[in-house]
């Protein structure tokens, strides 16, 4: 399951086919991480696929960001731990982090983290706790997560208009992310003017979920095209949590439909 998701959330983000390496402290302690950092942008989402084994049964999982000088992180870097209401969570990650599998005894250590930010960049560690005392095992291995700034756009659609016809355009937003949905404005500028609204316009917000961790996010702009519409501009833009936001502008083309009397 988790690479199904990993594909489809990530695959935008230009990251190398999906190769995956497995690390063993011992014999019955391995986890398998990607091998290679993981490339994603701000405003987004990423996917960090993971299995392991143990010995005991696990129970809880624990996901930690280390800084770059630890061998080992401390509990001030926890940024996830399954069970809900305990751990001490960063302040900077609660509610960004759920597991891909729920169930812990399948093994899946994968997460997805929404939202991103590029102070989430870093080296990420898994520890695995069982239901007796002393059930523990922090796993050595680290995988490392990068951010940088989101260069993806906005995808418009606009399809022929006519003038005097209504139309509808199309603006979908980068990313196939469950966290924060983000706001989707539309903005007209005329011939020699400002930034404005096109007059009589009706514009629409569409989730689709595509899985329990992927959603599209669409707006729709609807009005009756005319002659002043033709050679302006329209631009889609996406604001996303945390002030990052992206844009795209297309010229408008109308055709004129003439009657010719005889």
């Amino acid at each position: 399951m988790f690479v199904f998701i990993w594909l489809i959330v990530s695959l935008p983000s230009n990251n190398d086919a999906l190769q995956m390496k497995e690390t063993c402290q011992e014999t019955d302690y391995c986890v398998t991480f990607n091998e290679g950092e993981i490339r994603a942008e701000a405003g987004l989402c990423a996917v960090i696929p993971c299995t392991f084994t143990s010995i005991f049964v696990p129970k809880d999982i624990i996901w930690y960001k280390c800084e770059s000088y630890q061998d080992r992180c401390d509990n001030s870097g926890k940024i996830f731990y399954s069970v809900k209401n305990k751990g001490n969570i960063h302040p900077w990650f609660k509610g960004r982090v759920s597991l891909v599998e729920p169930n812990v005894a399948q093994k899946n250590c994968s997460i997805i983290i929404n939202d991103l930010k590029e102070s989430d960049s870093g080296r990420y560690q898994l520890r695995v706790e069982g239901k007796a005392t002393g059930e523990a095992f922090s796993y050595k291995e680290k995988t490392t997560l990068s951010v940088t700034g989101l260069n993806q756009k906005p995808s418009m659609m606009i399809p022929p208009l006519t003038e005097g016809q209504q139309v509808t355009l199309t603006c979908t937003a980068p990313g196939l992310c469950s966290g924060s949905p983000p706001n989707i404005t539309w903005m007209w500028r005329g011939k020699g003017e400002k930034d404005s609204f096109i007059k009589g316009n009706v514009t629409a917000l569409k989730t689709e979920n595509l899985t329990a961790f992927t959603k599209r996010h669409v707006s729709t702009l609807t009005f009756n095209s005319s002659a002043d519409h033709h050679n302006t501009k329209i631009t889609c833009k996406v604001s996303f949590t945390g002030g990052i936001t992206t844009k795209e502008t297309v010229t408008l083309n109308v055709t004129c439909e003439y009657l010719i009397v005889i």
